[in-house]
């Protein structure tokens, strides 16, 4: 009987810690959003979005304000169209501006907002145009190389 007990608190440990394993796991990846405050969609259209993804932040002054809800290409303008879900409690201007920014070097992706001086804030359902697409690594680097050839191929 003493055994069994035992067994049976022992169990509900390891179950307990696995539970918070995956937890902080699912917070690690950005996965998990606990976040129970009200919110409003504002859409925005990109030229690029490099690798953002849904559930990925959205930021102001380096505070998260919201996340982007989804991400779908729209077959008309040949752009990308990104949905973000701020939270209510933060109001930003509507000729505020977005940008897809990197943590660090190599890091995620995250939407910035620069907010703008317009008497009317944000709402549900408005459009952002003033946006900046994301810079892409790969383009910056094919970029430079281009014009060191060119700058090689014109000095001799």
């Amino acid at each position: 009987m003493q055994r069994s007990k035992i067994d049976v608190w022992v169990g509900l440990f390891v179950l307990i810690g696995a539970v918070a394993i995956l937890f902080l796991a699912l917070q690690a990846a950005n996965l998990l959003n606990l976040s129970f405050n009200p919110t409003y969609r504002v859409t925005a259209t990109f030229d690029n979005v490099g690798s953002l993804k849904p559930k990925a932040a959205v930021r102001s002054a380096g505070v998260v304000v919201g996340r982007v809800e989804s991400i779908a290409f729209d077959d008309q303008t040949y752009q990308a169209r990104v949905v973000l879900a701020l939270e209510s409690r933060y109001a930003f201007p509507k000729d505020s501006s977005l940008k897809i920014l990197t943590s660090g070097l190599l890091g995620e992706q995250y939407v910035g907002i620069e907010p703008g001086g317009a008497d009317a804030n944000l709402s549900e359902g408005d459009v952002v145009t003033h946006t900046q697409s994301a810079v892409v690594l790969e383009n910056l680097i094919g970029q430079f190389l281009f014009n060191k050839a060119a700058e090689a191929g014109g000095a001799q």
